[in-house]
């Protein structure tokens, strides 16, 4: 029998009516987009989109492609990690992208070489000051720092005067974008040391290959993995996550229960412009140069990849996994256009229609669940 009773008053357990996990359902819609792609590659281009069909390689996947879906989205998707936390405590998030481009600027200044091609180097930013070749921890500290700051102040504006989120980061994102444009008046800064390229293009444990394969290049998904992983455990297993999940879903209850909302809400937007930070040092080191429209888009990316992962706008709901997922969907999307030989500016309406169908569902899976479904 599918019912059982226990409990105080007899109430009755139907297992059948159990929910799946939400990441299960991305999930599956990810194999269905795939599978989708599969199909279609082979029926117009008369090629494989997942496995490999070339005969003198003898791996079953098609490494490459598989490589370029998850390199291609782990800078945003570092972001969408940073996001996730503030939609689910019931906030917003839309200057992410502008604190890229800001941070990305200031950290590639100090970051700087002071020689190029046996000439002074001609961006350097402070040639006077001398700050040149310095260490790469320098760089990082600045950017982090900026990030610090950019959600430092998202956080106060939104908890202590009550602006909507809304507006306060719309605020930042303008704000920010004005500061990447100032900062070398448009001119991009260039000429980074090796170290600090090495960030997203060095070979990372190397060692580990014993010569049969290259990590060259992959220090970004392995940034974006290990940060995933971070904050699952966080948000799962610490009380800052179970607080992150009591605002989005009752602030007020929330408060009445002992937790300092605003304090909370400062610390999580402060982790959101982090996020951003380090999605920068990523962007700017994988480019060897930082310009003032780095990270335009992104945040409405970030956004997107977690609403398809399962996270509600509403707050209270969503996972790192999910958003993982998402960031997964976001990729599949993208390669599998360009594997089709697609105009890129198809890729735009469709990721317009996924978001706007993950927005649907999510208020009638939310209406759903309110009439007991």
């Amino acid at each position: 029998m599918a019912q059982t009773t226990h409990g105080i008053g007899g109430l009755a357990y139907d297992a059948s009516k159990r929910a799946r996990p939400p990441e299960l359902n991305v999930f599956v819609a990810l194999l269905l987009i795939v599978a989708v792609f599969e199909i279609l590659g082979r029926l117009i281009i008369g090629d494989s989109f997942l496995f490999n069909t070339r005969p003198n390689v003898d791996t079953l996947f098609n490494v490459p492609r598989l490589t370029i879906i998850i390199l291609q989205v782990s800078t945003v998707g570092i972001i969408a990690i940073g996001v996730t936390q503030v939609i689910i405590s019931g906030g917003i998030d839309l200057s992410s992208g502008s604190v890229v481009g800001a941070t990305a600027m200031i950290a590639m200044s100090f970051a700087q070489v002071a020689i190029v091609n046996g000439n002074p180097n001609p961006k350097a930013i402070f040639p006077e000051q001398g700050w040149l070749d310095l260490p790469v921890i320098i760089p990082i500290l600045v950017g982090i720092g900026c990030g610090l700051i950019a959600g430092l102040i998202n956080g106060l504006l939104i908890a202590y005067t009550r602006i909507p989120p809304f507006i306060a980061t719309l605020g930042m994102m303008v704000s920010a974008r004005g500061l990447s444009r100032w900062w070398s008046n448009g001119n991009p800064v260039s000429f980074p040391t090796e170290s600090f390229a090495g960030i997203s293009n060095g070979d990372f444990l190397g060692w580990l290959s014993f010569g049969l394969f290259s990590w060259k290049g992959v220090n970004p998904v392995l940034i974006f993995i290990s940060l995933a992983v971070l904050f699952h455990l966080v948000l799962t297993y610490t009380k800052y996550g179970k607080h992150c999940f009591a605002i989005g879903s009752n602030e007020e209850a929330a408060r009445i229960s002992g937790v300092k909302v605003e304090h909370h809400k400062v610390l999580v937007y402060v982790i959101a412009g982090i996020m951003a930070s380090v999605a920068a040092l990523v962007l700017s080191s994988k480019n060897l140069t930082a310009q003032a429209g780095m990270g335009i888009t992104y945040e409405l990316d970030a956004i997107a990849m977690t609403v398809i992962g399962g996270v509600s706008l509403s707050g209270g709901r969503g996972s790192i996994i999910g958003t993982v997922i998402g960031a997964l969907i976001f990729g599949v999307i993208i390669s599998g256009f360009t594997f089709l030989k697609l105009d890129a500016y198809y890729q735009e309406m469709v990721k317009g229609v996924i978001i706007v169908g993950a927005v649907i569902l999510d208020q009638w899976r939310q209406r759903r669940q309110a009439i007991g479904g």
